[in-house]
């Protein structure tokens, strides 16, 4: 989920990094149909230079489409079949104070996001989705309604003492994380060598209880909530983990994107979720969902867009 060096576990294009968890990725297929459906009916896209006329448009059809990932806990479809998660509960949020009362999943591959916001299928990217300088080449983001470190799943007790990528290199530890997970790149920097990579946490959380790998590493929220949910009691999660890019700490940000001439609808967002921080409401939208006070930030999407 984090950007270094350029490239992002939520990276699109050559080199795409996504992020996956649990049922949700498994419910994306069963709603699949809903996706092709909507794909037929497209969008309407702004005109250069004017701020966009989509807010408008989106006011006068009173919904919203939400393009969304498949993942926990920022964007995916529930066991009843319903949309869910920390992203579409903000854009519920947001959206009803900007004058449009509906909001509908389109849900679609985490590397499939920015081309079919650009492409005209959806309205707005509702996946929790990492702010980076490459992607914001591609669209513009929405002030970040989360910040995120790491942390790990390990065996009860945490027998090799794992507390820091540098920690997993010295031990000689069996590391595994998700395809195409910032956390490659982190453990690479640390120089962790004994790395492999599996589908998603769950694979993960199974991994490290049967003993092939020491440690799995994901974003802090999600290692949490799949070790919660399982209920295991052969693994914990440990404490959060700062990763380090050329001996700089790194903390990744995530946000709302929209497609870029349309700066109304985003400026129209921003202000809505700055009044959601001030009174400490988003806090209380995201903690159903895991977040806590430590991944609420006042970094701004400008900021992370720097190259």
């Amino acid at each position: 989920m984090a950007p270094p060096q350029g490239i992002s576990r939520h990276s699109t294009g050559p080199g795409i990094r996504r992020r996956s968890l649990l049922a949700g990725a498994v419910a994306l297929g069963a709603v699949g149909a809903v996706g092709a459906t909507s794909a037929c009916s497209r969008v309407a896209t702004a005109d250069a230079g004017d701020g966009g006329h989509l807010l408008e448009q989106l006011r006068a059809k009173k919904t919203v489409r939400l393009g969304l990932a498949g993942e926990q806990p920022y964007s995916y479809i529930g066991k009843d079949g319903k949309m869910t998660g920390s992203a579409p509960a903000i854009a519920e949020r947001i959206f009803k104070e900007l004058g449009v009362e509906n909001v509908q999943p389109f849900p679609t591959e985490f590397g499939s996001l920015i081309t079919g916001l650009n492409s005209l299928q959806f309205d707005v990217v509702a996946a929790g989705m990492y702010i980076n300088p490459e992607r914001c080449e591609q669209v513009i983001f929405a002030d970040p309604e989360y910040q995120m470190l790491d942390a790990f799943i390990v065996r009860k007790g945490n027998p090799k003492n794992l507390h820091s990528y540098k920690d997993i290199a010295e031990a000689g530890a069996k590391m595994a994380t998700g395809v195409g997970y910032a956390e490659i790149d982190y453990a690479k920097e640390a120089g962790v060598k004994n790395l492999t990579t599996l589908p998603d946490q769950l694979a993960g959380l199974l991994a490290v209880e049967q003993g092939r790998v020491d440690v799995f590493v994901g974003t802090a929220v999600t290692v949490r909530n799949v070790v919660k949910e399982t209920r295991s009691g052969k693994v914990e999660a440990t404490a959060e983990v700062t990763p380090y890019v050329k001996g700089k700490p790194v903390i990744d940000v995530g946000g709302f994107a929209f497609r870029s001439p349309e700066t109304t609808l985003r400026d129209a967002f921003n202000r809505e979720l700055h009044k959601l921080k001030r009174s400490g409401e988003l806090l209380e939208i995201m903690r159903p969902f895991g977040f806590t006070k430590d991944q609420m930030t006042t970094i701004t999407a400008k900021e992370k867009c720097k190259p």
